[in-house]
C-alpha cells in the first residue's frame, strides 16, 4: 500500500514545482512559455525535425515570444517582424550580438574565435572590419566582377541539350568562384583539379550537414560526460581534415607570393594573399589558424547558401512556366540577344529582382538566424530577457506567417513589385540584420541576379517529366532541397549567334 502512496507523493511534488513556476513567471514578467516543462529536459522533447516547422507551431500558438527551457539553456524564441526589430536595432542589438557556446562553435569556429562564432568585443569588430572593408568592399568586389563573368560564361559555355544535375552545376560554379577569389584556384570544369575539388566539396557538404545536426550535449551536458561523443569525434576529424586542406592553400600562396604573373596573366590579390599580407605585420594576430577559420567561413557563407537559393528559384521557375517566360521576356526587352546579362543590369530588371525576393521568402537559406545570446538582460516584445538567453529568430516563420504575408505559401514574385534591393524592414531580411549580419549580401546578391539571368536568358528550361518539381525540404542548415534538382535544357533560338560565339 505504500507504493501509491508514493506515486502520489511524487505528482503532488511535482504539481507544486509546475504551480510556483508559473507564478515566478508572471511575477517575473518573462516571456510565455510551453507548459509543461519537464524536470531536467525541459522541452526538448518538444523538437522534431524540420526544427524551423516545428518551432513555428509553438509560436502560432503561444505568441511571438516564447521562452523555452533546452535542457539547461533557456531559449527566447521570435518569430515576428517587430519583435525581430527589437532584437536587432538599438541597444538590444548590442545585447544579441554574442553566440552561445555550442560544440559546434568550439570545434570548426576555432574555439569560439572565428568570424560567425566569436562573441562581441575587439575580435569580432577586427573580423567584421576586415571582411566589410577589406574583403567584400564594393572596390574589391569591382576586382573579380570578371572571374565571375568569366565562370558564368564557362558554364553556358558547357551546358548542352538534355537533361541538367542543375544542383550540382550551381554548387560547381559558386565553389568555383569563391575558391578564384579566396585562392585563385579553379577546381571544377575538367582539369587536374576536379579530384581535389570533389574532396573538399564533401568536407563542406559535411559541415553544413553537421551544422545542422542536433547535438543534445550542449542542451544536457551529463550526456557528454556520460561518453556521447560521436558526434565531437566526427567534428575533430573534418576539422583536421580541413586544416590540412585549407594550410595547403596558404603555404602553395606564401610560396609565390610577389609573383606579378600566373599562367601569362597579371595575378590578382586574393583574399588569402591580403590575409597573408596582413599577417606580415601583425603575426601574433593573423596566424595561420585565424586564415584557415576566416577563409571556411566566407566559404560556407557564400557557396551553399547562394547555390541553394539558386536552386530553390530554378525550381519554382519550372513549377510555374509562365513566371519563367515573364522573366525571359523582361531581359528581352532590356538586355536584347547581343550580349548576356551582366551585374550592372540587374537594378534595371526589376522582375528577375522580385524572382529571387520570393525565392529567399518562400526558402531562405538561413531558416533558423545563426543564435545569437544576451549578454545582459534586456526588454523584447515588453518582456524581460534575462542574461545568458539564447535567441533564435525564425526568420521562416516570419515569410510564412499569414499575419505578416497575404497567401504565404503561394509563389507569387508580384508581391514585391517597387521594392528596392533584397530586404523588406525586418518581414524580409534573408541575410540577417545587426551586427551579425551577413557580410557577404553584396556577393551574394550579384552571384544571384547575373546567374539566374543569364541561364534564364539563354535557356528554354523544362521539368524532366509531367509532375511537378518535388519541393520537399531536406536537412541541413541551410534548408537544402530533398532531392536535387534535374531538369531539361536548350538553347533559345533568339540566343544561338551570342551562343556560337562564346
Amino acid at each position: 500500500m505504500e507504493v501509491p502512496y508514493l506515486y502520489l507523493s511524487l505528482l503532488l511534488l511535482l504539481a507544486s514545482y509546475l504551480f510556483i513556476s508559473q507564478i515566478r513567471r508572471k511575477s517575473s514578467n518573462l516571456p510565455p512559455t510551453v507548459f509543461p516543462s519537464i524536470p531536467l529536459i525541459g522541452h526538448l522533447h518538444l523538437l522534431k525535425p524540420p526544427l524551423y516547422r516545428t518551432l513555428a507551431k509553438i509560436s502560432a500558438t503561444h505568441g511571438p515570444v516564447v521562452q523555452l527551457h533546452l535542457g539547461s539553456r533557456r531559449v527566447v524564441l521570435v518569430s515576428s517582424p517587430s519583435a525581430a526589430e527589437e532584437c536587432f536595432t538599438k541597444k538590444n542589438d548590442v545585447v544579441f550580438a554574442n553566440r552561445p557556446k555550442l560544440l559546434f562553435g568550439k570545434i570548426i569556429g576555432a574555439n569560439y574565435t572565428s568570424l560567425v562564432w566569436s562573441s562581441y568585443g575587439d575580435n569580432l569588430r577586427n573580423l567584421r572590419r576586415i571582411a566589410s572593408m577589406e574583403i567584400f568592399s564594393a572596390h574589391r568586389l569591382n576586382e573579380f566582377h570578371d572571374v565571375r563573368v568569366e565562370e558564368i560564361r564557362l558554364l553556358i559555355r558547357s551546358l548542352r541539350p538534355g537533361v541538367v544535375n542543375v544542383k550540382v552545376m550551381l554548387y560547381e560554379l559558386t565553389l568555383n568562384v569563391m575558391m578564384r577569389m579566396i585562392s585563385g584556384k579553379r577546381y571544377f570544369g575538367g582539369g587536374e583539379m576536379e579530384e581535389e575539388g570533389k574532396r573538399f566539396r564533401e568536407m563542406l557538404d559535411e559541415a553544413f550537414l553537421l551544422a545542422g545536426a542536433s547535438n543534445v550535449g550542449d542542451y544536457l551536458p551529463v550526456l557528454s560526460w556520460l561518453g556521447n561523443k560521436g558526434l565531437e569525434k566526427r567534428l575533430i576529424t573534418l576539422q583536421e581534415r580541413m586544416d590540412v586542406f585549407f594550410q595547403g592553400l596558404i603555404e602553395q600562396l606564401r610560396k609565390s607570393k610577389g609573383a606579378e604573373m600566373v599562367d601569362g596573366k597579371k595575378k590578382k590579390k586574393t583574399m588569402i594573399d591580403l590575409l597573408l599580407s596582413l599577417q606580415e605585420s601583425e603575426p601574433r594576430y593573423y596566424t595561420d589558424a585565424m586564415i584557415q577559420s576566416f577563409v571556411l567561413d566566407l566559404l560556407a557563407g557564400g557557396s551553399e547558401t547562394s547555390a541553394g537559393t539558386m536552386e530553390w528559384a530554378m525550381s519554382l521557375l519550372l513549377n510555374h512556366p509562365l513566371v519563367l517566360k515573364k522573366a525571359q521576356d523582361e531581359i528581352n526587352r532590356v538586355i536584347g540577344n547581343k550580349r548576356l546579362v551582366d551585374e550592372p543590369d540587374i537594378v534595371k530588371l526589376p522582375y528577375l529582382r522580385c524572382i529571387i525576393n520570393e525565392t529567399l521568402r518562400l526558402y531562405p537559406p538561413g531558416p533558423l538566424l545563426v543564435p545569437h545570446e544576451s549578454s545582459e538582460d534586456c526588454v523584447v516584445g515588453g518582456y524581460k530577457i534575462l542574461r545568458e538567453t539564447i535567441l533564435l529568430v525564425n526568420q521562416w516563420a516570419i515569410h510564412h506567417d499569414p499575419k505578416v504575408w497575404e497567401d504565404p505559401e503561394r509563389f507569387n514574385p508580384e508581391r514585391f513589385d517597387g521594392l528596392e534591393g533584397n530586404r523588406d524592414g525586418f518581414k524580409l531580411m534573408p541575410f540577417g540584420s545587426g551586427r551579425r549580419s551577413c557580410p557577404g549580401e553584396g556577393l551574394a546578391v550579384r552571384m544571384l541576379g547575373m546567374t539566374l539571368g543569364s541561364i534564364i536568358q539563354c535557356f528554354d528550361w523544362e521539368r524532366v517529366c509531367n509532375d511537378m518539381v518535388d519541393m520537399t525540404e531536406g536537412p541541413g542548415l541551410s534548408m537544402p532541397k530533398a532531392a536535387p534538382l534535374v531538369a531539361k535544357c536548350k538553347p533559345r533560338l533568339e540566343m544561338m549567334n551570342l551562343l556560337s560565339e562564346l
